[in-house]
């Protein structure tokens, strides 16, 4: 009876032995793989190019040739979500009434600036939307961006083209663009392309947005195009014809 019951307590601690080496072993990742940093957008610290477009188009507001500087990294531009904002039910029409295109204002503070003069007999041709300087632009309908641009007296500039080619949405003096704004990327209703500001010709200690929309001609040149008053179709919601 001794003998059979020694042989049983060896023969349970080497059966216990074996499973302890045989047992599954955790592979951990290396604390290079945990730790690698997340990618970057691509192009945002790329630098811009030069336009070939040379000289200054003739209307107001409108880019001379440069280079584009980099956002101005601000805390309110640097604090606000690259998301976009969830478009609205509206925002698959391509004439669907355009959105106020600074966040927080209403449709009843807007003024109507379009024909203001401006200095050397130029016409204003857009309506200027004050804001505190970091407040989001909101892009006003679907599109694309068809020219990120550095102007003398528009300073950053951004041209947006509604999907059927027809009008050009002109966002002026802005502060910085929205983390992940390109050109060429497409746009939704709501979303946020980039910030107020006071850059190019316009008063530091008024900063705001200069809006405009243009008619383009069979071209398509985002410098060229008739000039529509903004102010009725943001007042009242409506659409452009």
């Amino acid at each position: 009876m001794r003998a059979a019951a020694g042989f049983a307590v060896v023969l349970a601690i080497a059966l216990a032995a074996w499973l302890w080496w045989a047992r599954p072993v955790e592979v951990r990742p290396t604390a290079s793989a945990m730790d690698a940093p997340a990618t970057t957008i691509p192009g945002d610290d790329d630098p811009q190019k030069p336009d070939p477009q040379a000289g200054d188009p003739p209307r107001g507001d409108a880019p001379a040739a440069g280079i584009l500087p980099p956002p101005v990294p601000t805390r309110t531009a640097m604090d606000a979500p690259p998301a976009a904002t969830a478009p609205s039910a509206a925002s698959t029409d391509a004439t669907a009434a355009l959105l106020v295109p600074v966040q927080g204002v209403g449709r009843e503070a807007l003024h109507d600036t379009f024909s203001d003069a401006r200095g050397a007999g130029r016409p204003h041709d857009a309506i200027d939307i004050m804001a505190p300087a970091g407040t989001p632009v909101l892009a006003v309908a679907d599109g694309h961006v068809e020219k990120l641009f550095d102007s003398e007296r528009g300073g950053l500039t951004l041209y947006q083209f509604e999907p059927g080619g027809r009008y050009a949405y002109y966002y002026a003096h802005l502060q910085g663009y929205a983390p992940g704004i390109e050109e060429g990327r497409a746009l939704r209703r709501g979303e946020t392309i980039g910030y107020v500001g006071s850059t190019g010709n316009a008063d530091p200690a008024a900063p705001h947005l200069h809006f405009a929309i243009f008619r383009l001609g069979p071209e398509r040149r985002w410098w060229e195009g008739e000039a529509i008053n903004p102010y009725p179709y943001l007042r009242d919601g409506t659409a452009l014809p």
